[in-house]
């Protein structure tokens, strides 16, 4: 399906958030068009083959919005959506801000803050805003091997607004003026814990049932039995039915000791083979690229030359 056929996306931002939100809008068949400063969006640099699997089939313009903000409000004036992740502000000093296009244009800004509050002006990167929405008190030292924040909620609260408000368009001929925040709706994700647990810190390692094993030959297998039907079921295939009833135990670390003993007896492949089609909810850790060949990934080999669109936007938009 490619229901944003015909929707035209002018992607201003930088980094991960912006970049992974257009690449879902142009799945959905939109036509992305990417800006970018004469040296490139820094993760061509520091996170290039991230870069490579976003940008395949966007389209590259450079231009400096502090020495030509006139050819990309141009551009963003032809758009149908447009989207922007300075601080609050910056886009309307640099004349691309919500005010300069056109009221038909969804116009959404991917905020590390909100628009407004004490740190509407505070830098930050993921784990900032992970860390001040509540996200990481279960976890820290520990990191995140994934950006939730970004991608969870800063693109893909994005991309919900925006396909909302499509509709909306589509109803009204009116555009919206959206802002996400990537703290606050990183806290959403945790706020519901606030009204209190049956188990502390249940999917980070409070319930035995729920955890990773290791093996025996140094690999790993997840386990998320959580209903008692999955875990009797587990724990008669491993040979020690008698643990069902041990479930929710008040301490679940001897419960885990016990199954950490059972799961280090064999490989993982071996515990697969057990397990089979087995209703257990057992899995294994694959390496990346495991899971590439598992799902038929061949890699993205399409990078986008810096600036390759450039001239034909300048020529369309009358910049020559």
């Amino acid at each position: 399906m490619q229901p944003l056929a015909g929707i035209l996306v002018v992607d201003l931002t930088r980094y991960l958030p912006g970049a992974y939100a257009s690449r879902e809008l142009l799945r959905l068949g939109a036509r992305v068009v990417r800006v970018e400063p004469s040296d490139g969006d820094p993760m061509r640099q520091t996170a290039p083959a991230w870069d490579a699997a976003l940008r395949a089939g966007t389209e590259s313009v450079v231009c400096d919005l502090k020495a030509d903000a006139a050819f990309a409000r141009a551009l963003s004036a032809g758009a149908d959506v447009v989207l922007e992740g300075f601080r609050p502000g910056i886009a309307k000093r640099l004349g691309v801000g919500p005010d300069d296009v056109p009221e038909t244009v969804v116009y959404c800004s991917i905020t590390g803050f909100g628009p407004d509050g004490p740190h509407a002006a505070r830098a930050g990167h993921d784990l900032n805003y992970l860390g001040w929405a509540g996200v990481l008190e279960d976890t820290a030292p520990g990191l995140p091997p994934i950006q939730i924040a970004d991608l969870a909620a800063g693109s893909l609260g994005a991309v919900t607004q925006v396909l909302a408000a499509l509709l909306e368009r589509e109803r009204t001929g009116t555009g919206a003026r959206i802002t996400v925040s990537m703290t606050h709706r990183s806290h959403d994700f945790v706020a519901h814990r606030l009204g209190g647990e049956l188990v502390p810190c249940m999917l980070t390692g409070g319930l035995a049932c729920y955890r990773t094993y290791a093996t025996a030959d140094g690999r790993y297998v997840t386990v998320a039995a959580l209903e008692p039907k999955f875990f009797r079921r587990l724990c008669e295939l491993m040979g020690q039915p008698e643990l069902a009833d041990r479930q929710y135990e008040e301490v679940q670390d001897r419960l885990a000791a016990e199954l950490a003993a059972i799961f280090a007896a064999r490989t993982l492949t071996g515990w697969l083979a057990h397990f089979a089609d087995e209703d257990v909810c057992v899995g294994p850790v694959s390496t990346r690229a495991e899971a590439a060949i598992a799902f038929d990934n061949e890699g993205f080999s399409d990078r986008v030359p810096l600036g390759a669109h450039t001239g034909a936007w300048r020529r369309e938009l009358g910049f020559v």
